[in-house]
């Protein structure tokens, strides 16, 4: 089967939604599947050409045009993505879209998702109105409302939508979706041989982005009535670029310095070594739609505290649930100490952890995949 997959996160960008789409194609192409992936490429060299917006870890892909395919995956709806939606209907394959990102979330948080809206109405055709597209400028309900009626018009071009949690599936009904429905997590492609050598210290780790929709000022706030508890705990932040100064500007005013550390995105290898190095994963998105960085950190025996208890779940084990509660500064910091402090939750909590990293392989991943093309297929030809 030949399956064109378009992902509108360019190579070595620190975010889960490339590092998922590279490890399905491998997959896909290891299992003898012809793959044509489709991303933004430099802009004077041969492959989609793309430019970059100043001041984001994005880049924008220029028009282009796409070998026909059996089957198409799309894993984001930006401008690529949306050259996938209309090569499915041009091709007449099924259309197979994993929901990575939660839109409706990043909506009043990033002035790019109301723009990109637009740009996928009009590449979808769907014929608003200038008052229509004007809603898109209006933070709140006007614009989550239009934002679902883009969504109705995106799923019901879709054969499958997948969900990369049952958190996000359950949120796919305020587009009342025809598609099938399918949940699908990413692996992770690395399990440890046992816990991490942290444990009885005091050392609390956050991975990923410092910008709002991370939550970093909980994280923050948390972390200082942890330390009434704790006076010698640190917090070390990994992969932070963007709002670096506002994040120094909080930690001074909250009286931080000298106990927190900021690291900015650093090799993928290299993530595991702070995994190991730490006590506790400190998880304060409420926004995210499955997290890598947790199931990474379970695999190398980290354990997490989660402040999204829709993310209780792990990925392959649905008998064993996160240590998570709510997100406020006050219930954070508390599952924080807990775990610290409480050594019989955290060895099981580390056990359960690799237990379910070591039951929900690549190979179950790329199983249940291969059965969602099949099923898109079947779909497509009733």
């Amino acid at each position: 089967m030949r399956i064109a997959h378009f992902c509108d996160s360019h190579p070595g960008r620190p975010d889960g939604v490339t590092r998922s789409t590279e490890m399905t194609v491998r997959l896909l192409r290891a299992a003898g599947h012809e793959v044509d992936l489709y991303r933004p490429g430099p802009l004077l060299r041969p492959g989609v050409r793309s430019v970059p917006v100043p001041f984001r870890q994005v880049r924008i892909g220029l028009p282009f045009t796409p070998h026909p395919a059996d089957l198409v995956h799309a894993q984001t709806t930006g401008p690529i993505g949306m050259t996938g939606f209309r090569a499915a209907a041009a091709w007449r394959v099924p259309l197979v879209a994993t929901w990575h990102t939660d839109l409706l979330a990043y909506a009043d948080l990033f002035a790019e998702i109301p723009a990109g809206a637009a740009w996928c109405a009009l590449r979808l055709k769907l014929g608003w109105s200038p008052r229509e597209f004007l809603e898109l400028t209006r933070p709140g309900r006007v614009r989550r409302l239009r934002l679902e009626a883009l969504g109705r018009a995106m799923f019901a071009r879709m054969a499958v939508a997948v969900a990369p949690s049952a958190k996000t599936a359950a949120g796919f009904a305020a587009f009342e979706p025809v598609a099938e429905i399918r949940v699908l997590p990413t692996p992770v492609t690395t399990v440890a041989a046992g816990p991490a050598p942290g444990g009885g210290g005091d050392v609390v780790l956050s991975v990923g982005r410092g910008t709002a929709e991370k939550n970093p000022e909980l994280l923050l706030q948390a972390f200082t009535r942890l330390r009434a508890a704790r006076p010698a705990a640190r917090l070390i932040l990994v992969g932070v670029q963007q709002q670096r100064r506002h994040l120094h500007r909080r930690i001074t005013a909250l009286g931080l310095n000298g106990h927190v550390e900021m690291h900015p995105p650093v090799p993928h290898e290299r993530v595991t070594d702070f995994y190991r190095a730490a006590d506790v994963l400190a998880f304060t998105s409420t926004t995210d739609t499955q997290s890598l960085v947790l199931a990474e950190a379970e695999a190398a025996g980290l354990p997490v505290v989660v402040a999204d208890r829709a993310l209780a779940t792990r990925p392959g084990a649905d008998d064993t649930t996160r240590l998570t509660c709510d997100p406020t500064p006050d219930a954070f910091a508390a599952a924080l100490l807990r775990m610290l402090d409480d050594q019989a939750l955290r060895a099981q909590t580390v056990r359960d952890g690799l237990a379910a990293a070591a039951a929900y392989t690549p190979s179950v991943f790329l199983n249940r995949l291969e059965a969602i093309y099949e099923l898109a297929l079947s779909v497509r030809a009733r």
